[in-house]
């Protein structure tokens, strides 16, 4: 089976988008999605510099637009079939959503410009972030999160665990990091995926009770345990929870191998999670669509894992 994958926050780059604007229709369809999610994706993704789509309100919109316009191009180039599953890392989640016809691409860059906003609201009541730990022995590196009082935020798998929570806890943390790890803070704007996100749960449900779900189309795993859902209502509901919730990136990698994928693409902005899949998912080849040169290569890894 050949996996799409779609990645979350801090997977873009100033200027990333330019190469994308000029396939046929890319303009026109990143207008739609700029006014569905109330930001403007295309500018922010040519002109915009580091800070500014460092800004959640920014950047989910903003890289939940790229993974869909990657993906209509993919689609544009394969048959139906080809592809028999999806999966999205945190935000990404709505663009996997959208792409298994669980939701319209309109309703998921309105959901995302809600979430986007609201995340950024609830990150502003206090004062928290979120730091990579890098290697160790997961058990010490849970076991020191906890005694911190901070949460395992992202289980990302190949070694890596996002800690999340009071910036005094994460500088103690990076003072008096676990044996044989490496913790690095992330350049975002509070602890995502942690009880500190319970408003944004709250608005984005309402907004998300607006919705009428599809069942998925393709192979569609969750970042809640990294199972596969079958029902749309249940996906969305998952979705909706997950913004206060750890994202269980390493199993879903593991779910992957137990499905036997042949190959992994990661749609635009794309980098990260091929990274971690080359890591955890050593013989499984990747592509990683960073521009739309790239998609001769997406192809080919398609032809060949399906034969």
């Amino acid at each position: 089976m050949i996996v799409v994958v779609c990645p979350g926050q801090g997977s873009q780059t100033p200027g990333f988008l330019a190469p994308w604007l000029e396939l046929d229709g890319a303009r026109e369809r990143l207008e739609a999605y700029s006014a569905a999610a109330e930001v403007d994706v295309a500018l922010h993704g040519t002109q915009s510099d580091a800070g500014m789509i460092r800004d959640t309100r920014i950047a989910q919109p903003l890289i939940v637009a790229a993974s869909l316009l990657a993906w209509n191009a993919l689609r544009d180039r394969v048959t139906d079939g080809e592809v028999g599953g999806i999966a999205g890392h945190s935000v990404g989640e709505l663009a996997a959503l959208a792409g298994a016809g669980v939701v319209s691409e309109t309703e998921a860059m309105r959901l995302v410009g809600v979430r986007g906003r609201a995340m950024a609201h609830a990150a502003a009541l206090e004062e928290t972030g979120m730091s990579a730990v890098i290697g160790g022995v997961e058990d010490e590196v849970l076991a020191r999160i906890a005694d911190l009082g901070l949460t395992a935020a992202n289980h990302n798998g190949a070694g890596q665990i996002v800690a999340a929570g009071g910036l005094g806890a994460l500088d103690r943390l990076r003072e008096e990091p676990p044996a044989g790890t490496r913790v690095i803070p992330l350049q975002v704007a509070g602890a995502f995926h942690t009880a500190y996100m319970a408003s944004a749960v709250d608005r984005l449900r309402k907004a998300a009770d607006e919705v009428q779900p599809s069942d998925p189309s393709l192979t569609l795993w969750t970042n809640h345990d990294g199972t596969v859902v079958e029902s749309g209502a249940r996906a969305l509901d998952l979705l909706v929870g997950q913004v206060a919730s750890p994202v269980r990136w390493d199993l879903c990698m593991a779910s992957f191998a137990a499905h036997d994928v042949t190959g992994i693409i990661e749609l635009a902005p794309a980098g990260t999670l091929v990274g971690l899949a080359k890591r955890a998912l050593k013989g499984v080849p990747t592509v990683a669509l960073k521009t739309p040169q790239d998609l001769d290569d997406a192809v080919a890894l398609i032809a060949g894992g399906n034969s």
